[in-house]
């Protein structure tokens, strides 16, 4: 009977090949196979490690057809390695499948630390990373991305997605259209030369934007709602005018300062944003 071989989830650099680890090296080396989500891209990386072993394409088109074939090989004794461009196989890109599809076969999988991009943003985010939920690409068509924030509402776990740079603006406009002015921060080209971190309230960052036109791969770590806001929802308090609620708190006796905190923080807006609304009151 034949043994039958292993798919290796083996992580790529992200952009600096310094990054790659010495496991990932040499299964890339002694695998019979690579399954590569761009062959050339894939073919560049082999080439600066002197690695020689051959590669197989697969991707989001070919798939349904290129999954089983692999999985058929690897059902006949041979063991494979499956890369993405950059990061891990399986985060948001057809990696995903092909493990499913090892799994059902009954084949080994193997899965290899390395570089993720969301982490990678996340830690230097400055956001809380005790708990997180990591969103991927949202809908490209506006509805359907409305409807995913809208299901985000509540949530109190810091919220991780990614973003390419011609879709940022509009991501960024209905985030804060459905979610609220929050913190955040926005990470760009990781490990790169140009890699850099903006961060501050969605509405800073569309304005650092709309200054800087977004070049490169984005990862956007947003912060979840607080606990207490979410009994907020009903409020009635909330279906008045930003200045009649800033007045209801001040006819309590609040101050300026302080009727601008509540009222930001129960509606999810900048506090200084908040405030300057107070001065002609």
């Amino acid at each position: 009977m034949i043994e039958q071989g292993t798919l290796y989830v083996c992580p790529t650099p992200i952009g600096n090949l310094e990054d790659i680890t010495f496991r990932v090296l040499e299964t890339l080396k002694s695998v019979d196979l690579i399954a590569a989500e761009d062959t050339r891209h894939t073919k560049k990386l082999l080439n600066h490690f002197d690695i020689h072993t051959s590669i197989f394409s697969y991707h989001e088109h070919n798939k349904m057809k290129a999954g089983p074939v692999l999985i058929e090989k690897m059902e006949s004794g041979q063991s494979i390695a499956i890369v993405t461009d950059a990061g891990t196989p399986g985060i948001s890109d057809p990696g995903e499948d092909l493990i499913k599809l090892a799994i059902e076969a009954d084949i080994k999988v193997v899965s290899q630390p390395g570089a993720t991009a969301f982490v990678t943003a996340l830690v230097a985010s400055g956001l809380p990373t005790g708990k997180f939920v990591f969103e991927g690409f949202l809908d490209r068509h506006k509805k359907k991305r409305k409807e995913a924030l809208e299901a985000l509402k509540n949530e109190t776990r810091t919220v991780i997605f990614y973003e390419a740079p011609h879709r940022l603006t509009q991501t960024l406009e209905s985030i804060l259209d459905v979610l609220g002015d929050r913190q955040m921060t926005a990470a760009r080209e990781l490990t790169k030369r140009y890699e850099s971190y903006v961060r501050g309230s969605v509405s800073e960052v569309i304005a650092h934007f709309t200054e800087h036109q977004p070049r490169g791969e984005f990862v956007l770590i947003l912060a979840g709602i607080h606990p207490d806001d979410i009994e907020q929802e009903g409020n009635p308090l909330l279906e008045m005018e930003i200045e009649d609620h800033l007045l209801h708190y001040i006819n309590q006796g609040l101050r300026k300062k302080e009727a601008a905190a509540e009222v930001a923080k129960a509606r999810g807006l900048n506090k200084r944003d908040v405030y300057k609304m107070t001065i002609d009151l």
